[in-house]
């Protein structure tokens, strides 16, 4: 049952976007719950240049079967040309915790 269930990372340069990402994928069905972490620094090099930014970190809770669809939902709601979609196997949990998100992202709920 655990092995179904991953966490998917992404980052938001604003709150009003993590949000706007966290409600529609819930809404959709793609995501059971999204935890939005604010005041990240995030310290990376993009085209060539180091850079620093603050940012929203969403801790998303999905499954392996939906993750193809909730990494297309996000490349088309975020502002980065490539934003960050990076998705860690749940190896443990409450049971019915993990019942619970699988339930809530199956296809047809």
């Amino acid at each position: 049952m655990s092995a179904e269930v991953l966490i998917a990372l992404c980052t938001c340069p604003t709150a009003a976007l993590a949000e706007d990402i966290a409600e529609a994928l819930v809404a959709e069905g793609l995501a059971a719950c999204v935890n939005i972490l604010p005041g990240v620094t995030s310290v990376y090099r993009w085209q060539g240049e180091l850079q620093r930014d603050c940012e929203f970190l969403t801790l998303i809770k999905t499954t392996r079967a939906r993750l193809p669809e909730l990494t297309d939902r996000i490349r088309a709601l975020h502002s980065y040309e490539l934003p960050e979609v990076v998705a860690l196997p749940v190896t443990g949990g409450l049971p019915d915790y993990l019942n619970w998100v699988i339930q809530c992202t199956a296809p047809d709920a």
